[in-house]
């Protein structure tokens, strides 16, 4: 082989060499741009998802504020209709010992008044029925008593 030959074949080679560099260089620059094209688009993505994803959250917030005033609510009225309901039971105590009283006032009115019908006998019901018998059955407030005269 002669020198002028085996010089182009190391210009074919270098050629060759340079030619396959520089496809590589271009390959490598085209899947790089590629690559960020691609991530920039992911990135915009995800921005307009972390947009969503934000509105989401605040819906969410939101709603858990929502749920502690009705909490809250709840509580104060369970706290108010218990208080109505020890107030009640007061309310109930005290006419319950009112009414006995009044009992016992129209009992000792019977005992003392020659023509009731119920002089020695208990009274019927008083102490159930809650409502007076005899004479005042019917009214409204205490029973008159009869004048002396």
């Amino acid at each position: 082989m002669t020198t002028s030959s085996i010089v182009w074949i190391v210009v074919v080679v270098v050629a060759a060499v340079l030619l396959v560099a520089a496809i590589a260089w271009v390959a490598r620059n085209k899947r790089t741009e590629h690559r960020r094209v691609e991530a920039g688009d992911i990135r915009e993505k995800a921005v307009e998802q972390s947009h969503e994803v934000g509105q989401r959250e605040a819906l969410a917030d939101e709603t858990a504020a929502k749920a502690r005033v009705a909490q809250a609510e709840a509580d104060a009225k369970a706290a108010q209709a218990a208080g109505l309901q020890h107030q009640a039971q007061a309310r109930r105590t005290d006419a319950a010992t009112a009414r006995g009283e009044v009992n016992q006032e129209f009992e000792r009115a019977d005992k003392m008044d020659p023509d009731s019908q119920t002089s020695d006998a208990p009274r019927k019901g008083s102490e159930t029925s809650g409502t007076p018998r005899g004479p005042a059955a019917g009214m409204q407030g205490p029973p008159s008593m009869p004048r002396a005269g």
